[in-house]
């Protein structure tokens, strides 16, 4: 059953007692106020179809939680306390100075409702309301697009702390493996002299590269044994939930980091740790979401990537997703797309005159201007304001991609020196043995197969872009309106670098949370306020 809020204020209402101690234009201050218009009843009358039970503490209470918590960057026991102890929360919750507050798990019981629904973004999309009825972003057809790494919520794992882990939770999730384990996982403790009820590091000599190889050893085939005294098929199919999930995991682990030792050819049983990081390594059992990242070659983090869509002028977040860090479909350009194409505060200038329709303006940096997000522009007739990728000769100051003449409609490529040869239908173009007597094949590769091309499918769209942005206008305006979004991404990361919690759907509902208390906070700074029932800004 939902909450209700009693109107009647009590005699010890801190907003009526101490409201005017509130700063002016503060959230605390505006949610006093107006958290019932924000964050209405019925707005989350969903979450409790049922009119049977114990009601639940009123939604605007929870949602104004919520948002002050993610403002702040509070744990659900440091926020729960707030409200009991600090005024400006019980003013802006509208509670009494004498009541207490609420448990703690209160917030992790609504964040799980609110999860589970079909609008689990819901107070985002209710400041982005406010942002669309104020009009502050009217007229304002530039958008920016950026990404920055968020640290993750656990310690990253080795491979051995990795299949120790995995094998502990299968014996802990699966009906029956625990015996299992203890009869066919054996290896480790010959080897070590522990088993699998121990979670410490087995006691082994680290230094030696024999000893390490040998426990490796022991571990993968454990847990492959395990794997083989399983009906994992069964398990999967009939079973599914965290059982299914366990089994996945140690299959995973068993194999991402391993490889057999140099004079086995796989079939012998004998492995060492690889000596490359798997594309998608998972880095701990832990949270299995969460990636290596490299947003530059100088800075490595562990974590999730976080995708924002601002408008530069104002600095508000109209779109915002939590991915993880690599992958084609976790991109920047893939994501900002998918992002920027479904910006509803994005409107279409429908002017007559088409010289004086105002165009949409999409900037961004080089991980943007990728073939597929110039195409994705280019069908919606938006400009792109994307640094291009930078051309990199074969040799230095030598010919690049754009000095090569490619015929879309016809299927060839050019070179410098007028060969002419067939584009394939991946996209590959080979000069072969045309560049042996060539007299520029100097300026041109060093390879002695000859220069070879790889043309993208939407090459003709890079091509014009990388043209367009070598025009002064261009540059003027990506310097201008580009940089802005480092601002926002300051403010998003301002003591909240590390997310709370563990997963990808958790922690994407929880960076939505905190932008829209900073969405609120950064219209309250423009001069948010609410007259007769209508959003304006001052």
């Amino acid at each position: 059953m939902q909450g209700e809020v009693d109107r009647q204020r009590e005699l010890l209402d801190v907003e009526a007692v101490a409201g005017h101690l509130l700063p002016e234009g503060s959230v605390f201050s505006f949610l006093a106020e107006h958290r019932s218009r924000l964050f209405p009843a019925e707005m989350f009358a969903d979450l409790f179809p049922s009119g049977r039970g114990r009601p639940s503490v009123p939604a605007e209470v929870i949602a104004s939680v919520i948002v002050l918590q993610t403002l702040h960057g509070l744990s659900d026991r440091e926020a729960a306390d707030a409200v009991t102890f600090d005024l400006r929360w019980k003013a802006a919750c509208g509670y009494a100075i004498d009541a207490a507050g609420f448990h703690p798990t209160t917030l992790t019981y609504w964040r799980r409702r609110l999860a589970a629904s079909e609008g689990p973004q819901r107070i985002f999309d209710a400041v982005r309301d406010v942002i669309t009825a104020t009009g502050a972003v009217a007229g304002k057809q530039r958008r920016a697009l950026d990404s920055t790494v968020l640290d993750d919520a656990v310690a990253r794992q080795d491979t051995v702390t990795q299949l120790i882990a995995a094998i502990r939770r299968v014996g802990r999730d699966v009906t029956g493996a625990k015996d299992l384990i203890g009869v066919h996982c054996t290896r480790l403790a010959a080897v070590a002299g522990q088993d699998y009820t121990g979670t410490g590091k087995p006691r082994i000599a680290w230094d030696d590269p024999v000893a390490r190889d040998e426990l490796v050893t022991a571990l993968v085939n454990d847990a492959l044994a395990l794997l083989a005294a399983l009906d994992v098929d069964a398990i999967q199919q009939e079973t599914g939930g965290r059982p299914a999930e366990a089994l996945a995991l140690l299959a995973l682990v068993a194999g991402q980091d391993v490889e057999p030792v140099e004079d086995s050819d796989g079939t012998d049983g004998r492995w060492r740790i690889a000596r490359k990081t798997a594309p998608d390594r998972m880095i701990s059992t832990v949270d299995p979401d969460a990636r290596h990242a490299h947003k530059t070659r100088e800075r490595r983090q562990d974590g999730f990537k976080a995708h924002l869509v601002v408008e530069p002028d104002t600095g508000l977040m109209s779109a915002v997703k939590l991915t993880k860090t690599n992958g084609p479909a976790n991109s920047d350009a893939t994501v900002g797309a998918e992002l920027v194409a479904a910006d509803p505060t994005i409107t279409e200038d429908i002017t007559e005159d088409v010289a004086e329709r105002i165009g949409v303006e999409v900037l961004g940096d080089s991980a943007y201007a990728t073939g597929d997000m110039l195409h994705t522009l280019e069908g919606k007739k938006w400009t792109p304001l994307l640094k291009p990728w930078p051309l990199r000769p074969a040799v230095p100051g030598g010919f690049t991609l754009d000095d090569f003449t490619i015929d879309h409609q016809a299927g060839t490529a050019t070179c410098p020196a007028g060969i002419t040869r067939t584009v394939t239908a991946k996209g590959n173009v080979v000069f072969g043995i045309a560049c042996r007597d060539c007299p520029l094949a100097a300026r041109c590769t060093t390879s002695t197969t000859g220069r070879k091309l790889i043309i993208g499918q939407h090459d003709h769209l890079q091509r014009e872009h990388r043209k367009r942005a070598t025009d002064e206008g261009f540059q003027a305006l990506y310097r201008q309106h580009r940089p802005m979004v480092e601002r926002t991404i300051a403010w998003l990361t301002r003591g909240n670098r590390r997310v709370p919690y563990r997963g990808i759907e958790k922690n994407n509902n929880w960076l939505h949370h905190r932008a829209a208390a900073l969405n609120l906070r950064r219209l309250l700074a423009l001069g948010l306020s609410n007259d007769n029932g209508t959003w304006t800004l001052a």
